[in-house]
This record gives C-alpha cells, structure tokens and sequence, in this order.
C-alpha cells in the first residue's frame, strides 16, 4: 500500500507539472517569436531543444483509463527511461478484469522491477531494453515482460530463484502467488541476454 500511494503521488506530481507547462505556454511562444522576429536562429533551436527535453521529462506516458495502472506503470517506465533502458509498451485492458486493481498492480510492480534490475546487470555501452505487453489471449489476461540482462539466472527443480540476497527476491513469489490465486499460469524462460516472463489470468 505504501508503494501504490508513492506511484499515486508520482502521476499527481506529472499531472501537476503538465498544468503549469500549459499555463507557460504562451510565455515559451512569444520568446521564441522574439527570437524569430530578432533572426536569432540558434537561440531559437537551442530554446526549443530545452523545451522538449523538459516536455519529455514530464509527459505522461502511458493512459489505459484505470488510475491505479496508470500510476505504477508511468513510475516504472520513468525509472526505466531515467536508467537509460530503451522501453516499448503496449496496453490493452479489456472492459473488465477478475483480478483485483491491488493484485495486478503487484504483480506489475514486481515484473517491471526484475525487469530493471536485470538490464542494470549489464555494463555500460550495452544495449538496454524492456519491452511490456498486456492484452488478452483466448479470455485470459496476459502480461508479457522481456529484458535484457547480463546474469547467471538460478533455476532448481524448474522453478526460478532469486540471484539476491538472502530475505529480499520475495516479488518471483509474490508474481507466483497471486496467478495461483486466480488459478493463472506463470511462465518464465532466458538464454544469456534475455529474460522473459508470462502471466496468464482468467478473465
């Protein structure tokens, strides 16, 4: 709970800074204008160059029309982009889901964390990557996270095992708990550089 209040306060402060982008905007027009008006050409591209860089800061990324969603996944993938980690998602919510808002958002929290934590295994100048897929596959819900990685991955009768500390890894149990919970199906596969997880959950 104390995380989904930290991803909510993470949108609400995004939303924030779009409003008071957009009361600036006729401000950031006329000094472009000004600059135009003078031929100041390189003033004008460096001034709008600032302006993106900032626009891209602050633009909400993802908008499936579920708060709660919204909120983890703008968090994670801000994180992500922030560590220099090329991410592509796709959202497809169906009009209702069996899960619980609580429930997906735990197992997405924890995919898109072991996701970030497996591309920063991997040294610098190393291609980075997440990609998220969530839509529906033959009436079940489906959640598809791929990262790159640089890790020994531990497996033991089948099972994968955290490559942490001992008492920390707890959200690969988490994740396999909650699709037991809904009798879904949870299903992880890797070669050297590339993890891949699937949750199924039945709608």
């Amino acid at each position: 709970m104390a995380q989904m209040e930290t991803y909510c306060r993470e949108v609400e402060n995004m939303y924030r800074q779009m409003r008071t982008w957009r009361h600036n905007y006729k401000n950031h027009l006329q000094v472009m204008k000004a600059h135009l008006d003078l031929g100041e050409y390189q003033e004008l591209s460096d001034y709008m160059v600032s302006l993106n860089e900032e626009l891209s800061q602050i633009d909400t990324l993802i908008k499936t029309g579920n708060v709660m969603l919204d909120a983890i996944l703008n968090c994670k993938i801000s994180l992500a982009r922030s560590r220099q980690i090329a991410v592509n998602v796709k959202v497809i919510l169906p009009p209702s889901l069996s899960v619980s808002e609580y429930d997906l958002c735990t197992i997405l929290g924890n995919l898109l964390d072991n996701g970030i934590e497996g591309c920063e295994t991997q040294g610098e100048g190393e291609k980075r990557f997440l990609n998220l897929y969530i839509g529906v596959l033959k009436d079940q819900l489906y959640l598809s996270v791929t990262n790159s990685h640089n890790t020994s991955v531990r497996e033991e009768n089948g099972r994968y095992r955290s490559t942490k500390s001992p008492g920390r890894g707890m959200g690969l149990l988490s994740i396999d708990s909650i699709a037991a919970k809904y009798h879904g199906h949870v299903n992880r596969q890797h070669d050297e550089t590339v993890f891949a997880t699937e949750v199924l959950l039945p709608l």
